[in-house]
């Protein structure tokens, strides 16, 4: 999925559009994207620009054993902003920041299961992290000094690679311009009382679905 100053786009689609209103509670709702494509996409609206910091949280149900990318943050400067990109073997989920990015190995990133994905990311350290199902990796450099700034999606969206599109189901986006704390990361895995993000807010969207995905209700496993 991609985000741009005024969208974030979760990766794949067609060409019918359909618009939703501003404020359409989220909580138990979930984006499936049903196919390999190089055009479907869904873009969430945000009116923020500038970030020295981020971190991005979301959850995601796939059987991809192939690379795809989760999350992207673009600008005319840079493709990959941030990005979260999971690589092929099995153990391994990468981090971009101004398109330098960090691997990070020994992940339990298992197919056809709800996983809970959290990065985090600071111009002044110039440091990442991810959080995966409430595990934290450790902390790698990649990029400082300059923040992540967005601009109008039009002049550089799409240019989709379908072999590296995400196919399945993602929920529960949200995107802060700050680093969360341990203590905040582990709410949201826990889905209890956490803070909403304050640059993309789950439960209260603006979006707009160009191609084949679905919004549908949210399919939790019950064992």
């Amino acid at each position: 999925m991609k985000i741009y100053k005024k969208s974030l786009l979760i990766a794949n689609m067609n060409d019918n559009m359909q618009f939703f209103p501003v404020e359409l509670l989220f909580v138990c709702k979930m984006f499936t994207f049903p196919q390999q494509t190089s055009t479907a996409h869904v873009k969430l609206s945000t009116t923020r620009e500038d970030f020295s910091a981020v971190t991005v949280c979301l959850r995601s149900f796939t059987d991809l054993s192939r690379n795809h990318v989760l999350f992207s943050l673009a600008t005319p400067s840079a493709a990959n902003d941030l990005m979260i990109f999971k690589w092929a073997p099995a153990n391994q989920i990468e981090i971009a920041a101004r398109n330098v990015g960090a691997v990070f190995d020994g992940q339990e990133y298992t197919l056809n299961a709800w996983l809970s994905v959290c990065a985090t990311w600071d111009s002044a350290s110039g440091l990442e992290q991810l959080w995966l199902n409430g595990k934290p990796s450790s902390r790698k450099f990649t990029s400082a000094g300059s923040n992540i700034r967005g601009r109008e999606q039009d002049s550089y969206g799409g240019g989709f690679d379908a072999k590296q599109s995400f196919v399945g189901m993602i929920s529960d986006v949200h995107m802060w311009d700050y680093v969360l704390s341990p203590y905040e990361i582990h709410c949201y895995m826990d889905n209890i009382n956490f803070t909403p993000g304050n640059v993309l807010n789950w439960r209260a969207l603006d979006f707009q679905i160009t191609g084949r995905v679905l919004l549908e209700e949210k399919q939790n496993i019950f064992h």
